[in-house]
């Protein structure tokens, strides 16, 4: 739902079908209450906005833990990737962006209570636009927000993914270098 120009969303914790290139083509260019609220609409008005009054716009994507922040933030991209004028540069954006995530959930992400793929860090994403509205760049900055999650993890949590699946999939050569055994069993960091 919306209030004033806020969305309120739930993360129903599966696939729904409102997130397809026809609903980015239905919200593209259409006033921000005409149709149903949605991402689309709050990714749109943004970047309207920011076209019509030369101005930098920004998204906060708040909420708690499994919420689906890390997905919303996917989404918008994915929007700004499929209706922004297309440019060469865009899809060299638009690749880092979206490609990035797996690395920073690899590095910032554990098993938590209440979501097996956590996002334990808070992330700044910040696309710059040319005069026409083309994306043209774009940074990430990220915070690690639970340090303490690497020495301590509370009764059925994991530590951060990366450990695990550097464990599992390393080379067997950068495990050596690194002085680590694959058997996860071993460090006490991940067994706790």
């Amino acid at each position: 739902t919306y209030i004033g120009s806020l969305l309120v969303s739930v993360n129903p914790y599966q696939e729904l079908d409102i997130y397809t290139v026809a609903q980015m083509q239905l919200y593209r260019g259409v006033n921000f209450f005409e149709l149903p609220p949605h991402l689309y609409a709050i990714a749109d008005n943004a970047y309207r906005v920011m076209c019509n009054e030369y101005n930098n716009h920004f998204i906060l994507i708040s909420g708690e833990s499994g919420a689906g922040k890390t997905e919303a933030s996917k989404k918008i991209l994915q929007y700004y990737a499929v209706t922004c004028p297309t440019t060469e540069q865009l899809q060299t954006v638009r690749d880092r962006l979206l490609l990035s995530n797996p690395v920073l959930e690899a590095f910032g992400n554990a098993k938590t209570l209440r979501n097996d793929n956590s996002s334990r860090f808070g992330k700044y994403m910040d696309i710059q636009f040319d005069f026409k509205g083309a994306p043209v760049g774009g940074h990430i900055l990220s915070y690690l927000i639970e340090k303490s999650r690497v020495v301590h993890q509370n009764h059925g949590e994991r530590n951060f993914h990366i450990f695990y699946q550097l464990l599992e999939g390393g080379d067997k050569d950068l495990l050596c270098w690194l002085g680590l055994e694959r058997n996860p069993q071993k460090y006490t960091y991940l067994i706790q």
